[in-house]
């Protein structure tokens, strides 16, 4: 860190991202630089580390509660932890995932949800999935002072209708259907949008085509910005990992080396030792010493 950072002796603050911010970084050509997380600790580090957008994903569900798909986590659950980050959150942008449910239905009921994520959570933007269907919903959310992230091609929470985890767009007409929609979230008003599992050259041709940014997670080095699973980042997932997934860090590794050194250690008796232990007072020791001492007189 230069010696220009610090004011005081002590590290300057950075600038508190916002969606503002985030356009802008789109039109100097700035790559964005976008991480889930889902507690207090690991959202602190990734603050830390300077990353512009912590995405409270839906993933949750997976690589938090053990859930085998996004759709079962409830708006309460999301809620639970968007609070939590928001906790340990100084400088990055905090996005909430709408989940399952939240938003699919009465589109009154989207819009209120929403706010909630702002109100009682504590995030600064929501994310929702699907495009042109959902350009109405979003226009009502911004109406509701909410700025919303959209999420277009492999959407999550439309497992069951693609027929499970497909890369889109592979043909004529999925290309075509997925320029539509980012175009009709980019009009609607979206801060940023979302690529997930489409072909690199489709994902180049969006990002020329919206003044949206677009983040890219499995879409390839085109896009203006990427996003990982902080979980699969650092080999937390317990699942294979997919093909766009670069693992920066072994911490299952780490942290089973460390549980299985704590329970040879106990089991040892060499943990604790007794500079880890608490002592009495040599006063207090002493006149405990002493009335031991008579009782057994």
């Amino acid at each position: 860190m230069s010696i220009t950072s610090f004011i005081g002796g002590q590290p300057s603050a950075r600038p508190k991202i916002t969606t503002q911010t985030i356009l802008e970084k789109k039109r100097r050509h700035e790559l964005i630089t976008c991480l889930t997380a889902y507690d207090y600790a690991t959202s602190r580090l990734v603050d830390e580390a300077g990353i512009d957008m912590i995405l409270v994903g839906d993933s949750l569900a997976q690589v938090v509660l053990g859930y085998d798909s996004t759709l079962p986590v409830t708006t309460e659950e999301m809620l639970h932890h968007t609070r939590a980050v928001r906790r340990a959150v100084k400088s990055a942008l905090v996005i909430a995932d709408m989940p399952f449910g939240s938003y699919q239905g009465d589109e009154a009921e989207g819009v209120r949800n929403a706010v909630r994520f702002l109100k009682d959570g504590g995030a600064e933007a929501v994310k929702i999935e699907g495009g042109a269907k959902r350009a109405d919903l979003v226009s009502r959310i911004l109406d509701a002072e909410v700025p919303v992230m959209g999420h277009i091609g492999l959407t999550p929470q439309s497992l069951h209708k693609m027929g499970g985890y497909k890369v889109q767009g592979k043909d004529l007409a999925g290309v075509e259907q997925l320029i539509k929609d980012a175009v009709a979230l980019d009009r609607a008003g979206v801060f940023s949008i979302v690529l997930e599992g489409v072909p690199r050259e489709v994902a180049a041709m969006i990002t020329q085509e919206v003044s949206a940014p677009t983040i890219g997670i499995g879409a390839g080095p085109d896009c203006d910005g990427q996003v990982l699973v902080f979980h699969d980042l650092v080999n937390l997932s317990f699942a294979p990992p997919a093909k766009f997934v670069r693992r920066y860090g072994d911490a299952a590794g780490l942290i089973a080396n460390a549980v299985h050194q704590f329970k040879a250690d106990v089991e040892s008796g060499s943990y604790p030792s007794d500079e880890e232990s608490y002592h009495l007072p040599k006063n207090t020791r002493l006149e405990l010493e002493a009335i031991l001492n008579r009782k057994h007189l």
